[in-house]
């Protein structure tokens, strides 16, 4: 990152982010902003590169034109207390009314969206991983305003949370007249969110969520089944909630089966809900560079997931015990809680799903002449020393007079007593 403690002032030809700041009569709540907050979560992972944080060397807001104007990078290498500002988008400082010449958390307006994204720096510390919210409130101009906000947490030494990049979008409510229904649908959009019960940490599952030391992230909020999105909710919302937990999982690296289920979970939830938008579900592939796999079809499920540089015998596994869930019609939102009652659990799902599709075997011929034999009455009873088999191929001369003379046993080769048996038992 190399354009610290500067503001955006919009100064280029082209206006980066206009479209976004006006308002729309009715605003479309919960679409472009719940993207744009997918968007800004899935770049914070693409600079992970198996770090517990991004390093801000990676960061470079100046130069992403998709949520760069909206965003704010506080630094807090010169303390906790008071933060500066090391980046202000030109959206986020215009609809604040920000001075240029400001630079802390402290100058920050109150009643504006800046202070709502600022109020919750000290969380991500606490949880160390990135958290989301959203809300409404009455801004400076007494206009009501609806915000969406995610804070992600950045390294320059990848131990330290000494930065926090984040990213707000809003929409004002237009007249009194629309209110009522664009509350509706703000509840809407906050429901289809997966949050535990503190409302600030809807993304605090990623990467190192464990507390840090000194604050209060409160108890522990593994909650058992995890309540599915909305039916409204994008497909992305989908991937990005199944990948937040699948990050939790890599990094607790097997060590507690919670985290991987809840995981896998999500994944299950998020195939389900692909089957019916298959056009949202081709863009992900191709933005992925993945293709569909008719024969295996949750196999790039698990990739876009879980990565596809994920180990490839637990993504086998994976989509394995997600395929038996999808074969046993499991419900969404009930794969994690079939997965724990499952005997064997994951490994149980695998094998049970491996025995599923493995070929129907071909009848057993010599079984089946075996069971004719055993009902065919007998034509005469010989006392002859002929080994322990049930069945005994027998050597016979016939006599002049036309009657058998059974000579001796043929032992010692049961493919021959096997070849006999089936051709007598056809």
């Amino acid at each position: 990152m190399d354009r610290m403690h500067e503001i955006d002032r919009g100064d280029s030809d082209h206006d980066l982010y206009a479209d976004d700041v006006g308002v729309e009569a009715p605003p479309a709540i919960g679409t472009d902003e719940r993207r744009m907050h997918v968007r800004a979560y899935n770049y914070w992972v693409s600079l992970l590169d198996g770090r517990a944080y991004p390093s801000i060397e990676d960061l470079d807001p100046a130069s992403i034109d998709d949520f760069g104007p909206n965003s704010v990078l506080l630094d807090f290498s010169g303390g906790i207390e008071n933060p500066s500002i090391a980046w202000l988008g030109k959206a986020l400082r215009e609809e604040c009314g920000f001075d240029q010449n400001a630079h802390s958390v402290a100058e920050v307006p109150s009643r504006s969206l800046l202070s709502r994204l600022t109020d919750h720096y000290l969380q991500i510390i606490a949880n160390r991983a990135p958290i989301g919210f959203e809300a409404e409130f009455v801004g400076q101009r007494g206009v009501t305003t609806m915000y969406r906000g995610i804070l992600m947490p950045f390294s320059s030494d990848e131990d330290t949370i000494d930065f926090i990049y984040g990213v707000i979008n809003w929409k004002d409510l237009a007249d009194i007249d629309l209110a009522a229904e664009l509350v509706l649908e703000v509840d809407q959009a906050i429901r289809a969110t997966p949050r535990p019960a503190q409302p600030v940490r809807a993304w605090a599952d990623g990467p190192n969520a464990e507390p840090q030391a000194g604050f209060d992230a409160g108890e522990d909020e593994d909650e058992g089944e995890e309540r599915p999105l909305d039916d409204d909710a994008e497909l992305g919302d989908w991937l990005a909630a199944a990948r937040a937990t699948a990050e939790t999982a890599r990094r607790n690296d097997g060590r507690t089966r919670a985290a991987l289920y809840k995981a896998l979970g999500l994944a299950y939830d998020f195939a389900l809900v692909a089957d019916q938008r298959a056009e949202d579900y081709a863009e992900l592939l191709q933005d992925a560079g993945l293709k569909a796999q008719a024969r295996a079809p949750m196999t790039p499920i698990v990739k876009l997931v879980f990565g596809v540089a994920h180990d490839k015998t637990r993504l086998t596994e994976y989509a394995a015990a997600l395929s038996h869930g999808r074969r046993n019609a499991v419900p969404v939102g009930q794969f994690r809680s079939y997965l724990e009652g499952f005997d064997g659990g994951l490994k149980g799902a695998v094998q049970a799903e491996r025995r599923a599709r493995a070929p129907i075997p071909a009848p057993d011929r010599t079984e089946e002449a075996r069971t004719l034999l055993r009902a065919m009455p007998p034509q005469a009873i010989v006392e002859l020393d002929s080994g322990e088999d049930e069945f005994v191929l027998l050597v016979a001369r016939r006599t002049l007079s036309g009657a058998l003379a059974v000579l001796a046993p043929v032992l010692g080769d049961t493919a021959m007593v096997d070849r006999a048996v089936r051709k007598t038992g056809r």
